[in-house]
């Protein structure tokens, strides 16, 4: 095994050990989960009046058990439907569509929230997103309505807020489950493409609009593009930067993939005509919720792209 994927396959396991960690001491939160998914001793149910420290730090008391509950973010919604949470949900924003019992619920706006919606939903509490409105989010805390705030920006982050989730809705055995089985998904996954050398991994430019914006080798984006076998071409950048036509011609990517579209374009771009990826026409538009949302779903996003990058790993005849 080359040292690449020795060093992927170890950080994987890592993950595993430390993102199956659950929360038995409710009174701390997901900062200090002490079972193991796969370990007999189930988290006992969570006590309230409850304390809870959110991923930004803020700290939420619960006073029951939640009824209603308003969702401010599509991938938090997708966490209290797969913890089973789903029966108490409310309220969610515009752009909630998965499952399809969110589409039919009430909607509280979109990157602007509307505060009077959500307070008419008599929410006893509100999971929210570091991505929302502070002012927003104070105006419901000063009403007090507990608000507790998710911040994926990493696969380890996903799971803390899985947990974090799960504490607030007495949860903690569904998401030992549903922690378990994207674990599994994960192992499946990078099993088929561990073993492939470095100098063999597909180079992928991964194109967020047309300006050529892309993932740095900081975000959640890169993560994802390593566990599906790929090397970020752009790794050596932080963040989420824009990059000039012509780097990407120097960096030559092997895959172009997007989660806007723009498949055509890119191919008729002027001056990427000697692009590997444009050459071989392997540039494509990957579902954008799978990737672009940190929840439950996350793996399916990455077999989706590994997949393109390895079609015959997986069984799949390349389009």
């Amino acid at each position: 095994m080359k040292r690449f994927g020795v060093r992927l396959l170890t950080l994987l396991l890592a993950f595993v050990f430390i993102w199956g960690l659950t929360g038995c001491a409710a009174q701390n939160g997901a900062d200090h989960q002490s079972a193991a998914v796969n370990s007999p001793v189930k988290p006992r149910s969570i006590n309230y009046p409850l304390e809870l420290k959110d991923q930004a730090a803020n700290k939420v008391k619960l006073e029951k058990e939640p009824e209603r509950i308003v969702s401010l973010m599509p991938s938090n919604t997708e966490i209290l439907f797969a913890l089973g949470a789903g029966e108490q949900v409310v309220g969610v924003t515009d752009q909630d569509d998965y499952p399809a019992q969110a589409r039919k619920l009430p909607k509280v706006g979109s990157f602007k929230i509307n505060v009077e919606k959500v307070v008419s939903l008599k929410p006893d509490l509100v999971v929210a997103n570091s991505g929302n409105e502070k002012e927003a989010l104070d105006q419901l805390r000063n009403m007090g309505i507990p608000v507790l705030v998710t911040d994926s920006q990493s696969i380890k982050g996903v799971y803390e807020a899985i947990h974090l989730v799960s504490l607030a809705t007495n949860r903690a055995r569904e998401a030992d489950i549903l922690v378990a089985n994207m674990e599994k998904e994960a192992r499946t996954i990078y099993g088929k493409v561990v073993n492939i050398p470095e100098d063999r991994r597909a180079k992928v430019w991964f194109e967020l609009d047309s300006n050529l914006y892309t993932v740095g080798g900081d975000t959640f984006m890169n993560e994802l593009i390593g566990l599906a076998g790929g090397r970020n071409v752009a790794a050596s950048l932080k963040g989420w930067p824009k990059v000039s036509p012509e780097q990407v011609v120097k960096w030559n990517p092997d895959v172009i993939l997007t989660t806007y579209g723009g498949v055509e374009e890119i191919k008729k771009r002027e001056g990427w005509q000697s692009i590997s990826a444009v050459r071989e026409n392997r540039v494509y538009a990957l579902n954008p919720d799978l990737l672009n949302r940190p929840g439950p779903r996350i793996y399916q996003g990455v077999e989706q792209m590994a997949k393109v990058l390895y079609p015959e790993k997986f069984g799949d005849k390349e389009k």
